[in-house]
């Protein structure tokens, strides 16, 4: 009998729609490349934060947000980063990024 798995967070954003990127998504991306020894998982949680926060991207902000304080990164230092980023990625995107971060850290 074989054991039912519980749907990817991927999976459920959006499996439905667009499978292959949801398998791309857990196989390659969480599988693989957040899982190469070159970085840190504590490394990398804080280049992909920088990178979502330059980017204006905080649709996923909030799930890195949280990795990255699973990863070992306090509060104090993303709030840091989202300060530093102002003058290099602009003042807007890092004031959105620290209202996502409100949010998240409420809990």
């Amino acid at each position: 009998m074989s054991e039912r798995k519980e749907p990817t967070i991927a999976q459920q954003l959006m499996g439905d729609f667009a499978p292959k990127l949801a398998e791309l998504t857990d196989d390659v991306l969480f599988g693989d490349v957040w899982e190469r020894t070159e970085l840190s998982p504590r490394d990398r949680s804080l280049v992909t934060v920088a990178a979502l926060i330059a980017n204006g991207n905080t649709a996923q902000l909030t799930s890195h947000l949280k990795r990255a304080k699973a990863n070992g990164i306090s509060e104090s230092e993303l709030a840091e980063v989202m300060t530093h980023l102002a003058f290099y990625a602009g003042w807007p995107r890092a004031i959105s990024a620290i209202l996502v971060a409100k949010e998240v850290f409420r809990d």
